[in-house]
């Protein structure tokens, strides 16, 4: 009897619980390959492109562009053409029946968030993978939050500990940033490892995340295994100065957008889910002015304050640089003439995003500089 393969809604990051089909890249009797990209999905936070898990003829669109679903539910179906459309209608209701039942059998046991009392305040937190293994520690950006490694995070939770946590200011942590500058959010993470146990961690930093990284190698090495910095700030003066003002001031999505949009070499990537999730976090109380006490601390005058590309001058630390060549918020230029122990990889398709434009290649390099595989 000729197989009949579903295509389900992906699970792009821990958190997430469901996304749309924003549009299919392929139609009914059209033959897919695995691999292939088939359909965009619209997340909260990002539109990604959904490669087919399977080969074959798509028979049929269970989803319509537009439409939602939880993680894991039919989409679509892959069949030959010997396979009759009742065969096919009976696997549809037999699915969907199915995955009703089981989701009602769940409930709520996916993995979310959750804080942690620190003694520079509350730290949300998302943590995933085998709770002996080593720890790597995610730090996002400026405006950004621990959602940022959701493509990351699931991938590299499979052989290590991950946490991925929100600095002050930002997402569900305390929005009372007492020390602004690149030292003081290191403290703040130094400050969340001990409340959670964690006597050093692979650190991987992200933007402004980056330079609070290399701030915690430079005041506490010990507690530092490995940095991998993704677009890092700190290793020069250079900035997009109208886009850290800007993210700032815009209060409405028409003025948003095309900021989130420079953030990706592909700006189609930028859905309105994400405009409006970032619009929901800048109205919350005490955002607007933690993100101005951080900008006027870290970047005064359009500029870079803190100067760290003395850290990787000792190998003490091992370390690797990754960055999108289409950057348009640090140029990708800072990662020229480092010392020649720091691994440098740069991305032609990729802006100031690399861990959600490429987030396979990111992840293994993070993993083999941290000591394990993927």
């Amino acid at each position: 009897m000729a197989a009949i393969l579903p295509l389900t809604m992906p699970k792009f990051g821990l958190a997430m619980t469901e996304g749309m089909v924003a549009a299919w890249q392929k139609q009914p009797g059209e033959t897919i390959r695995q691999g292939e990209e088939i359909a965009d999905i619209e997340t909260s936070k990002i539109t990604s492109a959904y490669e087919s898990p399977v080969s074959g003829k798509l028979r049929r669109q269970v989803l319509e562009a537009g439409m939602m679903a939880p993680v894991g539910a039919l989409i679509g179906v892959v069949a030959d053409d010997a396979v009759p459309d009742a065969d096919i209608d009976a696997f549809v209701a037999d699915f969907q029946s199915r995955f009703a039942a089981s989701q009602a059998e769940a409930g709520a046991a996916a993995a979310g968030p959750e804080r942690v009392e620190t003694a520079q305040g509350t730290a949300q937190v998302l943590a995933a993978g085998p709770a002996e293994a080593p720890v790597i520690l995610f730090i996002h950006g400026f405006g950004g939050d621990l959602n940022n490694w959701m493509f990351l995070q699931p991938a590299l939770a499979e052989r290590f500990r991950t946490i991925a946590l929100d600095l002050p200011g930002h997402g569900g942590s305390t929005k009372q940033v007492s020390a602004p500058d690149a030292a003081g959010l290191a403290g703040f993470v130094l400050a969340a490892m001990d409340a959670l146990g964690i006597s050093a961690a692979h650190l991987v930093g992200h933007s402004m995340g980056g330079a609070v990284a290399l701030a915690m190698a430079e005041a506490s090495a010990e507690r530092v295994l490995s940095l991998s910095l993704i677009s890092p700030a700190g290793l020069g003066p250079e900035i997009n100065r109208g886009y850290i003002e800007g993210f700032i001031e815009a209060r409405r999505g028409k003025h948003l957008t095309p900021l989130l949009q420079s953030l990706f070499a592909d700006p189609t990537l930028v859905g309105q889910d994400m405009v409006e999730t970032v619009l929901r976090y800048k109205r919350l109380d005490g955002v607007e002015a933690a993100l101005r006490a951080i900008a006027s601390a870290q970047f005064p005058d359009g500029r870079q304050a803190a100067s760290l590309r003395a850290v990787l001058d000792t190998p003490r630390t091992p370390a690797q640089v990754i960055w999108g060549r289409r950057d348009a918020i640090i140029p990708a230029a800072h990662a020229e003439n480092l010392p020649a122990h720091v691994r440098v990889t740069l991305f032609d398709e990729a802006g100031h995003m690399a861990q959600m434009e490429r987030p396979a290649d990111t992840a293994e390099r993070i993993a083999s500089l941290a000591g394990g595989g993927i």
